[in-house]
């Protein structure tokens, strides 16, 4: 009996398959920047600067020749948000498997939110009347610090009691998402919380914002469209301009605003995950809230370093467009009559 149990063992061992692991191609070393900024949407330098800022939060503990290495990981999660290809097609191009680019993109976008800060406002008081001109340039508005608007990001569909949650107007599950941009479409401050049903009114309320901008040192106001509510430190446009002045100030609002939804579109040409045209995020929505907040950091990173935007496809914008009816405060009201007044 004895000597049938150590035959079988022997089978066993003899059928089970070996591990196969895959020569995998360096692209940082065999791709020039072009070719890089193509696949990868960042040159050299700046992938390696990600790979150091990252090492200590993905790199395997373990003396496994096998490991996957830093670099490996870091350029597996930029293919992923770049291109929104399939886990099996990103595993095929780096040498490996399917589960592995699944793992590795969570940790990575958990220590690239957690190394990378560059998302706020700015603190010193030069730099914020830096925004302030650069606004003014475009149509004359005095004072403004950024333009803020929603944007809603396609996710994988679900069931269960909060599924409704999800559906957005435009009937598809989806997040929505909060951004303030300044003149040179650079993200100043995004919530990425709230499911596609949201109006955008109530994301901007319980968001945080309202306290950050109304505590800057020589404050300034936003500028929003109809579907957010008038505020001191909140302008929208006249739903019905009376007047010549009105109008202006409408045209003005309005070719200052739009610098926030070019940003999404630059932002979703960039990184194709965001749009309909790479699909859906398939993942939970508190790990596609980590991967959309990482493609804005990434945003970031590449305008301060001018890399060119390679895909320009059209991008379609989807956003809560209804409108706001709440009466507006007196104050808001004077506010925006002082700023019509000096157009």
């Amino acid at each position: 009996m004895a000597t049938l149990l150590i035959i079988q063992r022997r089978e066993r061992r003899r059928l089970r398959r070996e591990r196969v692991f895959l020569d995998r191609n360096n692209a940082l070393e065999s791709m020039q920047d072009i070719d890089l900024i193509n696949r990868y949407r960042f040159p050299r330098h700046v992938i390696l600067d990600i790979v150091s800022k990252v090492d200590e939060y993905v790199a395997r503990p373990t003396r496994r020749v096998h490991a996957i290495p830093t670099y490996i990981q870091v350029l597996v999660t930029l293919r992923y948000v770049a291109k929104a290809d399939f886990f099996s097609e990103v595993g095929d191009l780096h040498s490996i498997s399917r589960s592995s680019v699944c793992r590795i993109i969570h940790n990575v976008c958990y220590a690239i939110n957690a190394t990378i800060d560059n998302i706020d406002f700015p603190e010193r008081v030069c730099e914020m009347r830096s925004i302030k001109t650069d606004f003014h340039e475009i149509a004359h508005i005095p004072n403004c610090i950024g333009a803020v608007d929603g944007t809603l990001i396609p996710i994988k569909g679900m069931t269960g009691p909060e599924e409704f949650a999800y559906v957005c107007r435009k009937n598809f599950h989806a997040l929505n998402i909060q951004a303030v941009a300044d003149a040179n479409m650079r993200f100043l401050h995004i919530n990425a919380r709230y499911p596609g049903s949201t109006h955008d009114a109530y994301v901007l309320t319980n968001s945080g914002l309202p306290d950050r901008v109304q505590s800057l040192p020589e404050g300034g106001w936003l500028l929003g469209d109809s579907g957010y509510p008038l505020r001191t430190w909140l302008l929208t446009p006249y739903q019905s301009p009376s007047n010549r002045r009105e109008e202006k100030f409408n045209d003005s609002h309005g070719k200052t605003r739009v610098v926030v939804e070019r940003a999404f579109g630059v932002l979703k040409a960039r990184f194709r995950c965001l749009h309909q045209s790479g699909g859906v995020l398939p993942f939970s929505p508190i790990k596609c809230s980590r991967i959309i907040e990482i493609c804005f950091r990434l945003h970031n990173i590449a305008l301060k370093g001018k890399i060119p935007l390679q895909d320009r496809g059209r991008v379609v914008n989807y956003h809560q467009n209804m409108l706001f009816g709440d009466n507006a405060p007196v104050l808001a009201n004077q506010t925006r009559e002082q700023v019509a007044s000096l157009l």
